[in-house]
């Protein structure tokens, strides 16, 4: 596949081997391409993208860029297709998400079942060959697989990664006192993001929201830092990378969110989750967080949902994006530009914080798979 962050965007109209490319990969995936399209983006291959997207938890806008991309070229593995092992980069796909859950079950802690080959899933792949008698040498090959598959790990309870997350959630002290909290302004220089209908950049927002609740989270005794600033513009990749490097206990990106309905209007909050799990602490954080928003401004509930994007699949802390308005609303604009406006948001938004704090470690709650 080469290089996917220079692979162009593929949209409605397009024509070429690309396209072709990315028809023959929808097909062997079981959707639908009218043969009188083969060449062309046309109605029934932006169909077939949008239901990927949506299938796959990630933005639906009947778009191929470079996380589309990506998600429909890991679909195309499943387990015993290749050799995996412990690499850089990371090897990724859906055969490492079943080697994951299958791991995971049987109670070797593979991690979060994220589709990536870290040094978690390495480490529970030698102590799973340890237990069956295999050399620990972390590769996962025919006979690795074939160990898995004797032992049939199909059990419908949680695995060990989720196990391990409310654990977590259990030991996670009651106040924001020293707490490490990322927070992620979304876009930045060169990438403006949405644009509002008075010019409002989502990047210059974000930014201005970001700022505010540093500094009402510093008020309430936690620490936060920012994964990025006025003059920088990091990839997503390099943001996630960071804040796990620097280990926050929680990360909060912030974006805002577009429709070409200019009255469309509201708050949503999102978190790490594919079609077959979830994060338990995650959804926990979002659901906070978006709580308040809406209870505290009024603002219309557009929900909690999962997404499977990077800066939620990469992070190995419970994670979320919020989008408390639509900046191409004139009035949700408007709104954003005013100091009073932005503390308010982020007073709510770091009152969620501060409930997820209290709430997890009083009952961490049993209900949902999750990442570990």
């Amino acid at each position: 596949m080469g290089n996917n962050r220079r692979m162009p965007l593929l949209r409605r109209g397009d024509r070429g081997e690309a396209v072709r490319d990315l028809q023959a990969r929808l097909t062997a995936l079981g959707y639908a391409i009218d043969p009188a399209e083969l060449g062309q983006f046309g109605p029934s291959t932006e169909r077939a993208v949008r239901e990927f997207q949506q299938r796959r938890q990630l933005l639906v806008d009947g778009v191929v860029g470079h996380d589309t991309w990506q998600d429909l070229v890991e679909a195309g593995y499943t387990l015993g297709d290749r050799t995996l092992y412990l690499r850089s980069p990371y090897q990724r796909g859906d055969d490492v998400r079943e080697l994951q859950r299958a791991l995971n079950v049987l109670g070797f802690d593979a991690g979060r079942e994220d589709g990536i080959f870290g040094e978690r899933t390495d480490r529970a792949v030698r102590e799973f060959q340890r237990n069956v008698g295999l050399a620990p040498d972390g590769i996962v090959g025919a006979t690795t697989i074939q160990a898995l598959r004797r032992l049939r790990p199909v059990a419908p309870g949680p695995g060990r990664a989720t196990v391990r997350e409310m654990e977590a959630l259990r030991r996670l002290s009651a106040s924001l006192q020293g707490a490490r909290i990322a927070i992620d302004p979304g876009h930045g220089p060169g990438d403006p993001g949405g644009v509002g209908p008075g010019g409002l950049t989502e990047a210059e927002a974000t930014l201005l929201l970001a700022h505010e609740l540093a500094l009402e989270l510093s008020r309430r005794g936690a620490a936060p830092f920012l994964l990025r600033d006025a003059h920088a513009n990091p990839s997503v990749h390099d943001r996630a990378r960071r804040a796990n490097e620097l280990g926050p206990e929680v990360l909060v990106a912030i974006h805002l969110n577009s429709h070409e309905d200019p009255p469309t209007e509201g708050a949503a909050t999102y978190y790490f989750g594919t079609e077959r799990w979830h994060s338990v602490a995650g959804q926990r954080l979002a659901g906070a967080i978006q709580t308040e928003l809406c209870a505290r401004l009024g603002l219309r509930d557009c929900g909690v949902h999962p997404k499977s994007i990077p800066i939620l699949r990469e992070t190995r802390m419970p994670a979320v994006q919020v989008e408390p308005c639509f900046v191409t609303n004139p009035r949700e604009e408007a709104l954003l530009r005013h100091p009073r406006f932005r503390r308010a948001l982020a007073e709510a938004m770091a009152h969620g914080v501060e409930r997820f704090f209290r709430g997890a470690a009083a009952q961490p709650g049993t209900s949902a798979s999750g990442r570990g």
